[in-house]
């Protein structure tokens, strides 16, 4: 199995967010197996033409994520993200939501935030 990875230079996307992106979503479909090494740092990134330091920060991202973990030098693998992922994304949730109410906002008013906020961030 390979990496299908394309990042395109003239995005207005970041390239480590492209990366960052395409990985987690190979991830969370499957298309990268649970238990999937990932190339080293330096070697994707020699792959792709990216400088270390970007694909350094989309794998500090995906870890943080819980997509991703590092077993030290035995390399990075692919982690079992979706429950990490719904967690992480549930426990943002109640926070917005415990916010909201702190600050007055009618449940349909924070809604209506939370509506537009997911809304820009997946139109990108």
């Amino acid at each position: 199995m390979t990496l299908k990875i394309a990042v395109d230079p003239d995005s207005a996307t970041a390239p480590y967010e492209q990366l960052r992106a395409q990985l987690s979503e190979q991830a969370r479909s499957g298309t990268l197996p649970v238990g999937y090494r990932l190339p080293t740092v330096r070697g994707l990134a020699g792959e792709l033409g990216l400088a270390a330091n970007t694909v350094a920060k989309a794998y500090r991202a995906l870890e943080s994520d819980g997509v991703i973990e590092t077993r030290g030098r035995n390399g990075t693998f692919v982690a079992a993200a979706g429950d990490a992922a719904a967690r992480h994304a549930a426990t943002a949730a109640q926070e917005y939501a415990e916010q909201a109410q702190r600050l007055g906002l009618s449940s349909a008013d924070a809604l209506a935030l939370a509506e537009d906020a997911v809304r820009a961030a997946y139109t990108r």
